[in-house]
């Protein structure tokens, strides 16, 4: 819950958080969120499966995606080295090699834990754009930094003791 409080903190960006008017957003949030931990269960539950094949489920995505941003969005192409770079990774990193580093944690990894650091995921997107110069360092982000790593290290203790024999990976 701490690191959740982190993580919700940094997406509300410090502000009153809910709003009525973000209610389709905040719906198909939560659908996107029981997909991912639906996706990740089963996975852990075939963990015999190549992680390979994550790949299929990445061309599974790509093929529903494009038809969908070309009738219901409009294509526009970054306009600077800044945004190209970004595109570019993004699709090495959280779009690509992060799913497959993902399947081998729920397979193989320490999975309370695995869920637990999983919530670091918009503290490093806020720090990259900070980094970046497209956001700007605040109290709210030291606030969070300090939830999402203390709730990390909370969980990293439970499963250190749950498995006194595991290195926590």
């Amino acid at each position: 819950m701490i690191g959740f409080a982190g993580a919700a903190l940094i997406i509300s960006g410090g502000g009153s958080g809910f709003r009525m008017d973000y209610l389709p957003g905040y719906g198909l949030a939560l659908i996107c969120a029981l997909t991912w931990s639906s996706y990740s269960v089963l996975s852990r539950l075939v963990g015999d499966a190549p992680t390979q094949s994550v790949t299929v489920f990445c061309i599974g995505a790509a093929a529903l995606s494009l038809p969908l941003h070309l009738m219901f969005e409009d294509t526009v192409f970054p306009q600077s080295a800044l945004g190209w770079g970004s595109i570019l990774l993004l699709g090495l990193g959280p779009v690509g090699l992060a799913f497959f580093v993902w399947d081998i944690g729920v397979k193989q990894g320490d999975i309370q834990l695995l869920g637990a650091a999983s919530y670091a995921a918009p503290l490093l997107s806020t720090v990259v754009l900070v980094v970046a110069g497209v956001a700007p360092l605040s109290a709210t982000l030291g606030i969070a930094a300090i939830l999402v790593t203390g709730g990390a290290m909370i969980a990293a203790r439970a499963s250190l003791r749950k498995n006194p024999n595991s290195t926590g990976a």
